[in-house]
């Protein structure tokens, strides 16, 4: 009778760590989607960032060797990504190409510039840089104007701080549960080991001695949540990615590992909190409270 009793509780106790291994890997598996949106959007709004155009354009008469210089310049600075020199002849050729006329043939004279196109990088496509990079371009006796999208640019900049307060709220809201939910998940399974503990302390086990094996049990099993929800987070990126061919190009493989890492780490940090806590409550509870 007695051997079936510990036979039931023992299955009883390796379903209750197999409900907690699933529910914690399901809360992390949502936390590290979140995440894995965050890295995209990120990813994405610096690629639309780096897709704005500054265009230098200079006086007629600039010779094209001043023109490569200044732009030999330009490349030299740090919120230079790419730059490419236009002449007066390839401006008409792209002039022809977008609008179906020859305006040198209209006019009998080329009335465009030849010009610096630049792209920045992402950090420094804000109003503010956006200034201060114009007045330096403009220092330039070669240059005639500076110009860039600067409603584009207005209206990008306003939609990302709205969305990064939106993403950053919902983070917090998400970790909040998260932690909450994982407390809660780990705290019930423990619950069914509580007479265990107890009568372990009645004869005399130390608070460490007691404490070491549920402490164990929970670091593996918060290993265990982490890298099912890890998986899951890769099986869904592989999916998304093989329906959207065009998400592998913005894709980075560094902050998704470390994203994985961190919903490990998570998981593995707020097991082990959790069973202290529930081993500790236990540990001071008196006997005829536990039923």
């Amino acid at each position: 009778m007695a051997k079936t009793s510990r036979l039931r509780n023992k299955k009883r106790g390796k379903a209750n760590y197999l409900y907690s291994i699933i529910g914690v890997a399901l809360v992390l598996f949502l936390l590290g989607v979140l995440g894995w949106i965050v890295i995209y959007a990120t990813k994405l709004t610096n690629a639309l960032k780096e897709n704005i155009e500054l265009q230098v354009i200079f006086n007629d008469a600039t010779e094209e060797t001043k023109a490569q210089k200044l732009k030999a310049i330009v490349d030299g600075q740090a919120f230079t990504k790419s730059s490419e020199y236009i002449s007066k002849a390839e401006a008409a050729e792209i002039y022809k190409k977008d609008f179906g006329e020859d305006m040198i043939q209209l006019l009998e004279y080329n009335p465009l510039y030849s010009s610096v196109n630049v792209h920045l990088n992402a950090e420094y496509v804000n109003t503010d840089s956006l200034i201060k990079i114009k007045r330096f371009l403009e220092q330039s006796n070669i240059v005639r104007e500076v110009n860039y999208q600067k409603n584009l640019v207005d209206a990008m900049v306003s939609n990302v701080q709205k969305i990064s307060i939106v993403l950053l709220l919902i983070s917090l809201l998400l970790i909040f549960a998260v932690v909450f939910l994982i407390d809660n998940t780990i705290r019930l399974a423990m619950f069914s080991n509580r007479f265990l503990i107890k009568t372990m302390q009645m004869v005399g086990a130390t608070r460490k001695f007691i404490t070491k094996p549920f402490i164990k049990r929970s670091v593996l099993n918060g290993v265990i949540s982490g890298v099912l929800a890890a998986l899951a987070i890769l099986g869904i990126r592989a999916t998304v990615e093989n329906w959207i061919p065009e998400l592998k190009a913005i894709s980075n493989n560094t902050q998704l590992f470390l994203l994985c890492l961190g919903i490990i780490l998570l998981g593995v940090l707020i097991s082990y909190i959790s069973t202290s806590r529930s081993v500790v409550k236990y540990l001071k509870t008196q006997l005829d409270d536990l039923y």
